[in-house]
């Protein structure tokens, strides 16, 4: 993923200039994506010049003109062509904007993007439960190097115990989304 497509997302939300994304960034998607002012700004100069972003110039008294940025066609289809793209290399927070952006493209695209990488979270689980089973049989017992390998281990499990419990929270409120039950 790129900050275009974090940004796509955020100007999806709400037009906003290159300060008010800035703010935007650290108040939110800068919880796990992080981008500096000036990225930004080189950022939102590129997607204007690809036509991705349009531009307002909205004239402030006594200050210089604010660059008003929304999305423009372009930039739609490029954000809903990235949300249906299959990327198995995606991490958390490739992820977790896909996700917010999701009203923005094709939810179902994206919460199969969501099965996919749970599989493969699921399956790493099962290998280190696998290994804890067959070299930790007894953890209380542990000492030394075996103690601090088993330590790492126990992290590597939670990690993934923590990722397949929020795909399926992820998964459960798409699908309640996608398919409400009948208000009767």
């Amino acid at each position: 993923m790129a900050l275009e497509h974090a940004i796509l997302v955020s100007l999806s939300e709400r037009a906003g200039s290159g300060y008010e994304l800035t703010r935007r960034f650290e108040k939110s998607i800068g919880l796990f994506w992080s981008a500096t002012h000036q990225q930004i700004y080189r950022v939102l100069k590129r997607m204007e010049e690809a036509g991705w972003v349009a531009v307002d110039v909205v004239a402030q008294s006594g200050r210089p003109d604010k660059k008003v940025y929304t999305v423009g066609d372009a930039g739609r289809a490029e954000l809903v062509r990235w949300l249906a793209e299959p990327d198995p290399g995606a991490g958390p927070v490739e992820l977790a904007v896909k996700i917010r952006g999701a009203t923005f493209g094709d939810p179902a695209k994206v919460a199969e993007e969501i099965v996919r990488h749970r599989a493969k979270h699921a399956e790493r689980l099962d290998v280190y439960r696998q290994i804890e089973k067959r070299d930790f049989p007894a953890p209380a017992a542990l000492t030394g190097r075996h103690l601090h390998q088993y330590l790492v281990l126990r992290g590597g499990i939670r990690v993934e115990e923590g990722q397949v419990e929020w795909f399926d929270e992820v998964l459960s409120a798409m699908d309640a989304a996608l398919h409400p039950k009948d208000a009767r």
